[in-house]
């Protein structure tokens, strides 16, 4: 009973499953460094799967994760704004290299605050394809949008709209933008994850959705993450055991949670709305 119930200790964060193998010492496949931006006390990991070997102990597929991390973040600190803007811009800078049309995915369900974070930032998003197209603007990259709603909302596979969408658009790149599950309740809303791997909807909270990644769609897609729930199993591990099966399978997210999205989806946003107008 108690193996069942630890099914729902989630994590979509590279960095506590890393965090478990440096227990374990099963680092073999995966180069990981750690620093701190002085000016601002952003924590920043990179951690990197070179190899089969390494996805198949960190569980997670062999590409670029970083982390990024501020208690400041899920507080109403606006100097961290600013900090964690030009740090977001640089890294998917580096990710996305020259694409010069991006399309960027707001997963996710509008009408769940915790679960809103991608259609969040397409809300403060500078979309520009249109305005490219009727000749307003000739210089930076093209930006474009969709908030494809959840599966319980459209019957339809996120992937399948996607596929639909990225045929017409022809995007050079797709940014995906989700809300993450994490386990340890100090890391929500104060943790940004950028990876080049792709993303599974829905995966943190035990839904089982297509990937949506360069193999499934043929375009390259990075996947910005912010961990906005913990599963209560993760909050009492220790005695996961004594814990009800309706309990043990339940997530609970901060009280606010409201402010602390709209937050971090605007910093998020201005990151790409930078990258895309530079």
């Amino acid at each position: 009973m108690q193996e069942n119930k630890n099914r729902y200790i989630r994590t979509d964060l590279a960095l506590e499953l890393k965090d478990d193998l440096s227990k374990k010492q099963e680092m073999s496949g995966m180069e990981f460094s750690t620093g701190v931006y002085d000016d601002s006390d952003i924590v920043e990991t990179v951690i990197r799967v070179t190899n089969e070997r390494g996805a198949r102990n960190l569980g997670k597929p062999i590409g670029t994760y970083i982390t990024l991390e501020s208690e400041k973040l899920r507080k109403s600190d606006e100097g961290i704004h600013e900090p964690f803007v030009e740090i977001l811009q640089k890294h998917l800078k580096e990710m996305i290299q020259d694409a010069k049309c991006v399309l960027v995915l707001g997963l996710g369900n509008r009408a769940v605050t915790p679960d809103a974070l991608g259609p969040y930032v397409v809300d403060n998003l500078y979309v520009t394809r249109h305005l490219f197209r009727e000749g307003v603007l000739k210089h930076g990259r093209e930006i474009c949008a969709l908030c494809p709603g959840v599966m319980a909302q459209t019957g339809i596979e996120t992937l399948q709209i996607l596929k639909a969408v990225c045929m017409e658009t022809k995007p050079d790149i797709v940014i995906a933008v989700d809300a993450l599950a994490a386990r340890e309740p100090s890391r929500l809303n104060s943790t940004i994850q950028i990876c080049d791997t792709g993303i599974a909807p829905g995966a943190g909270v035990g839904n089982d959705r297509k990937r949506i990644n360069e193999d499934t769609l043929g375009i390259k897609v990075i996947a910005i993450g912010v961990p906005t729930v913990i599963s209560v199993s993760a909050i009492v591990h220790q005695n996961v055991e004594e814990l009800p099966e309706t309990l043990a399978s339940m997530f609970v997210t901060p009280n606010n949670i409201d402010e602390a999205v709209k937050r971090v989806s605007y910093t998020i946003s201005e990151a790409i709305n930078r990258l895309c107008t530079e």
